[in-house]
C-alpha cells in the first residue's frame, strides 16, 4: 500500500504526539500515585479512589497507545501468534511427563559429576598448595 509523503509525515507526528501523550499519562499516574497516597489501609475511601483511577488512566493509556502504528502492529503480531499457537501439536500427557522426568535425571547426574569434579579439582589444588609448606 503506497501512502504519499505528505500523509505519512502527518502519521509519524500524530503518532509522536500520541506517544507524548502516553509518556505524559504514566507520569501523571505515578505521581498522581504517591501524591495522593495515604495510610496503607485499603478501605480508606481515598486508596479505592486512587486504584480506580489508576486502573482508568491506564486502560486510556493502553488505548492511545495501541492506535499508534506500533500499536496496530503489535495487535497484528498478537493475533498471528494466536493463529500460529491453534496450529501447534502438543504432546500427550504421558510424553510430557517422561520428557520432563528425563530432563531432570539428567541435570541431576550432570550435576553430581560437576560437584565431583569440583571436589576433586579442589582437593588437588589443595594438596599442590600445600605441598611447600
Amino acid at each position: 500500500m503506497l501512502v504519499s509523503n505528505e500523509s505519512q509525515d502527518t502519521n509519524t507526528i500524530l503518532d509522536k504526539f500520541k506517544w507524548g501523550l502516553v509518556l505524559v499519562l504514566i507520569a501523571f499516574i505515578v505521581w498522581g500515585n504517591f501524591y495522593f497516597a495515604g495510610p496503607n489501609d485499603i478501605y480508606q475511601p481515598n486508596t479505592i479512589v486512587r486504584i480506580i483511577a489508576v486502573v482508568a488512566i491506564s486502560a486510556l493509556t493502553l488505548f492511545i497507545a495501541l492506535t499508534t502504528d506500533k500499536g496496530k502492529s503489535f495487535i497484528l503480531f498478537l493475533e498471528e501468534s494466536r493463529k500460529e499457537l491453534r496450529k501447534v501439536v502438543w504432546p500427550p500427557r504421558k510424553e510430557t511427563i517422561q520428557t520432563t522426568l528425563l530432563v531432570a535425571a539428567i541435570t541431576v547426574v550432570v550435576g553430581l559429576a560437576l560437584w565431583g569434579m569440583d571436589s576433586l579439582f579442589r582437593s588437588v589444588v589443595f594438596y599442590l598448595t600445600s605441598i611447600g609448606r
